[in-house]
């Protein structure tokens, strides 16, 4: 749809997504009468007038789908084949919430609807900290909807394309999280059943919620003979295990099977069942047998990790925890042996002065270069890692940084860290090219990535030596990172 630079700004007040006094204010502000239609959208964006999500549907003529009720949508934060998620504030309060709207191909399907609304009154009902909440459902013919807590994070799915795996102290921490939430849901009667990876949000905090209790089924302890179907797509996994194991639809050691399958990934960074999209491979009973023991895999791990996550995944549901209840209790006591180790493993005074001069020593004789732009976050890593031992450079322009590398002299540093939240594509191109130039291949760099700039994780060209690593940034984890790719450098030089 074409627009001039004023007829943009008044469909903006005609849609109500600023007010007319904003928009005069707008205008006011801008000096120059010669003003084009590129440098209104980028004033308009600079300004929070309008989000990017606000404009593309702008210029594509649409006028609906920026509001659901009170609600103002900012932007998308997700997309299934059966809703699509958006950040979204109320007009009046502020409040910041996230929206879930039924996708318009399943609007006319009464079946659909109703299992879309089921949803939301399961929801309703499930008040937890480590379950996402739904405030309200609203049965619009015009497109269901409903409002739910907006939760600051990412999906585990997305954390673990970085991390690839977690120690096994962080992974009890939310398989616990993940087994309360659960645990509060059985005793209303409520099992999950689509229990996966990208149901699993994980705040910024560190703490897990569930979401999507879409499939939830309350729990049907009058008829021992409903053996589960097959309705949807989105439940063939669980339907699958179901009619293998003789159990009802609904049955909650069935999410105890899918927590052991998340478990499993999340402490080794392997999949237990592998994902495919044949369904006669995902039916196939064998799938829920046949995979490599845990302590094959990821050998080195506290015996209780392996009987909790062995438990969890029997295959014979009678010898499975028969309620969420039992596996987290064992994982508490798990998490409690950890803590126990840690503070009977020395005498603190000695404990401490023991630290401190490991730690000195952590990086001696190891340059770090890191290219990052924001002078807080150089301050940041030059003081953590110099505490260690590692002298470090300093760049705020990636270009810069690798013509420091030249073929024909000794490399300036051990490892480059590259922080891609500020630099962007910068970031992105400088860690694959470094990875491909002959003098620099061979050693290591890591790029710390903000879970949500997708296209730069999937655009990286990683290795066992050229690694991503999530921010917001854990120096713990950048340092272990560094000992991991840097020791064996050094020590067969």
């Amino acid at each position: 749809m074409d627009f001039t630079s004023r007829s943009l700004t008044q469909r903006t007040v005609d849609l109500e997504l600023a007010s007319q006094d904003e928009i005069d204010r707008f205008w006011g502000d801008i000096r120059s009468s010669e003003i084009t239609l590129e440098e209104v959208k980028n004033l308009l964006l600079r300004k929070g007038i309008l989000t990017n999500f606000q404009l593309d549907r702008m210029l594509t003529g649409e006028r609906l789908g920026f509001f659901y009720g009170h609600y103002k949508v900012l932007y998308m934060i997700g997309a299934g084949t059966f809703a699509r998620v958006f950040r979204a504030v109320h007009r009046e309060t502020g409040r910041i919430v996230a929206i879930k709207v039924l996708r318009r191909r399943h609007r006319d399907q009464l079946a659909d609807v109703e299992q879309f609304l089921r949803e939301g009154r399961m929801g309703l009902q499930l008040r937890h900290p480590n379950i996402v909440t739904i405030f309200e459902i609203e049965n619009d013919p015009r497109a269901p909807y409903l409002v739910m807590e907006f939760v600051e994070g990412e999906t585990l799915r997305e954390i673990l394309k970085i991390r690839h795996k977690f120690g096994p102290l962080d992974s009890l921490k939310l398989v616990q999280d993940i087994c309360a939430g659960l645990d509060f849901a059985a005793q209303k009667g409520i099992s999950h059943r689509d229990l996966k990876l990208s149901n699993i949000l994980v705040h910024s905090s560190g703490r897990c919620k569930l979401v999507d209790f879409g499939l939830a089924a309350l729990a049907d302890v009058s008829s021992p003979e409903a053996i589960a179907d097959c309705p949807s797509a989105r439940a063939i996994d669980y339907a699958a295990l179901e009619r293998g194991t003789s159990v009802r639809k609904g049955d909650v050691r069935s999410d105890i099977y899918f927590v052991g399958v998340i478990f499993y990934n999340v402490v080794s960074g392997k999949q237990a069942l592998v994902d495919t999209r044949d369904r006669l491979q995902r039916l196939s009973v064998s799938r829920f047998q046949d995979f490599p023991p845990l302590n094959t895999i990821e050998p080195g791990l506290p015996d209780s990790i392996y009987a909790i996550c062995n438990k969890a995944l029997e295959f014979d549901p009678e010898k499975r925890y028969q309620t969420p209840g039992q596996m987290l209790s064992d994982i508490q006591a798990a998490i409690r042996d950890f803590d126990k180790k840690e503070l009977e493993s020395s005498d603190p005074m000695h404990r401490v002065s023991q630290v401190n001069e490991e730690e000195a020593k952590e990086g001696q004789g190891k340059t770090l270069m890191v290219v990052e732009s924001k002078q807080e976050l150089q301050d940041i890593l030059r003081e953590k890692l110099k505490k260690r031992g590692y002298k470090v450079l300093i760049y705020g322009d990636p270009e810069r940084a690798l013509s420091k590398f030249s073929p024909d002299e000794s490399p300036p540093a051990d490892c480059l860290v590259l922080c891609a939240p500020d630099l962007g594509n910068l970031a992105l191109s400088a860690f694959n090219l470094f990875g491909e130039q002959e003098h620099t291949k061979n050693i290591p760099v890591v790029m710390l990535v903000d879970p949500k700039q997708q296209h730069i994780i999937r655009g990286a060209k990683t290795s066992p030596r050229h690694v991503l690593l999530p921010m917001p940034l854990k120096v713990r984890e950048l340092r272990q990172a560094l000992v991991r790719l840097i020791v064996p450098t050094t020590s067969s030089s």
